[in-house]
């Protein structure tokens, strides 16, 4: 689907940028109309922490409970939060190449992610009875 998409949208790309941010950007566009439609169509929502496979196959248990909570904190935050900390914090992108893969401002994604920290450490604390 993404190289469908990426020759019939060929004139947006600019040469001498990165390839792979902008085939990411187009697949991340599909992947954003498909579950909005699906949301539409059957009501459904995101996949839950639970059904979702940890990609290392024999990680400690205690690695696996914590990703799992970590992942169930993340899957808390607002869309918009959710998939800048996934670019930034765990594919490894710098703030700039987030901006550019998100196509927003840098200052956009540095709002997020302090947004998105406070948010988890508020998730924490109410999560342990303290209130922050």
């Amino acid at each position: 689907m993404t190289c469908l998409r990426a020759l019939e949208r060929s004139e947006s790309y600019t040469p001498g940028t990165h390839l792979d941010r902008w085939l990411f950007r187009l697949t991340r566009n599909i992947w954003l109309n498909e579950l909005r439609s699906r949301r539409v169509r059957q009501g459904a929502g995101l996949v839950a922490v639970e059904e979702t496979d940890i990609s290392d196959p024999a990680p400690a248990m205690e690695t696996n409970i914590l990703a799992r909570q970590v992942l169930d904190k993340v899957n808390q935050l607002p869309a918009a939060q959710r998939e800048t900390v996934l670019l930034a914090y765990v594919e490894g992108y710098s703030y700039k190449e987030t901006a550019e893969i998100l196509d927003i401002p840098i200052g956009t994604v540095m709002s997020r992610l302090s947004s998105a920290r406070k948010s988890l450490a508020d998730l924490g604390a109410d999560r342990q009875g303290r209130v922050g």
